[in-house]
């Protein structure tokens, strides 16, 4: 990067989330095992819906990506900790903090838009049914994740450069475990007006659009669901969408309080344990919450786990 020849900083000190041995040791486990599950759930996601030729739809496409990106997700930030923890170092050089900064950037990003592309792929299901395959097109699609892709991209590319423009002459210590922009900013020794007043607008609107989307296609689904005859069928609609929106809730929220809340309301603790929500629960609790209340996903996954364990033995 060139930024880090303008920076007296060659590296930075990843804290951590605890600075106690034996917490760290439980911690260790602890975000072991949630990344391992959400990679080995993730990957049999992507399995079942490649291997079955009913699940290329629409809504089983936009899941597989979901799966893929939270696999990116966690895969950015937890296996640097794990590594530091096994290895005794919490050194992470200035290339290496700027490009993990960059994909926290694009994996968070791609998951805000397929969030928003889902829902609207759910609104056009359930409140246009008739007109949902010429609606929702292979073309539409592919055209609505690239779109994704490349947003994220630019907006990614946008942030880690102004972030690479600072200068890091003092303190290289993060109370974190993962470069995160909002403490690499409070260590930068020039000035951060930019960088904070692009978060605030650009990096908002980037945010804030794709959960308007959201809402708004859950209340037109809410509107579509109460015209449903069956009190049976209206009580599984809105569990499956109180689901969805408790994740989305959890995904923003977390996301809202750490980068678009005053700086006087900041704290290191506070921020950090709102991090390990929307980077390591959320890829967990994800492509699950979306899937296991569908009946075709759950048979297609008995039906690869059956061929495995049927080829084992």
């Amino acid at each position: 990067m060139s930024g880090a020849n303008q920076s007296s900083v060659s590296e930075f000190l990843l804290l951590g989330l605890s600075r106690q041995p034996q917490q760290q040791q439980l911690l260790f486990v602890l975000f072991l095992s949630m990344y391992l599950a959400t990679v080995l759930g993730n990957l049999l996601i992507l399995l079942a819906i490649s291997t079955d030729a009913r699940l290329h739809t629409p809504m089983y496409f936009f899941l597989s990506n979901l799966s893929f990106v939270d696999v990116c997700f966690s895969s950015t930030t937890v296996p640097k900790m794990l590594a530091n923890h096994v290895l005794g170092s919490q050194a992470i050089s200035f290339s290496g903090c700027l490009t993990q900064m960059y994909f926290v950037f694009l994996f968070v990003d791609m998951d805000n838009f397929l969030l928003a592309v889902m829902a609207y792929d759910r609104f056009v299901a359930v409140c246009h049914p008739l007109h949902y395959t010429t609606k929702m097109t292979r073309q539409l699609c592919v055209l609505m994740v690239a779109g994704s892709w490349i947003v994220a991209n630019l907006n990614s590319l946008l942030h880690t450069l102004l972030m690479a423009q600072l200068s890091f002459c003092g303190d290289n210590a993060i109370p974190h475990f993962f470069c995160d922009v909002t403490p690499l900013l409070k260590l930068s020794c020039s000035d951060t007006h930019l960088n904070e007043m692009m978060i605030l607008t650009e990096g908002a609107l980037v945010m804030i659009a794709p959960f308007v989307c959201i809402l708004v296609s859950y209340v037109f689904i809410a509107g579509a669901v109460l015209r449903v005859p069956s009190l049976g069928g209206r009580w599984k609609a809105f569990s499956t969408c109180g689901s969805h929106l408790a994740v989305v809730s959890l995904f923003y929220g977390t996301i809202i309080a750490v980068y678009f809340s005053p700086s006087s309301s900041h704290s290191a603790e506070r921020d950090t344990a709102a991090t390990v929500l929307y980077t390591v629960v959320t890829p967990l609790l994800n492509p699950f919450i979306y899937s296991l209340r569908n009946r075709d996903l759950k048979g297609a996954l008995r039906r690869v786990v059956g061929k495995e364990l049927s080829s084992t033995s």
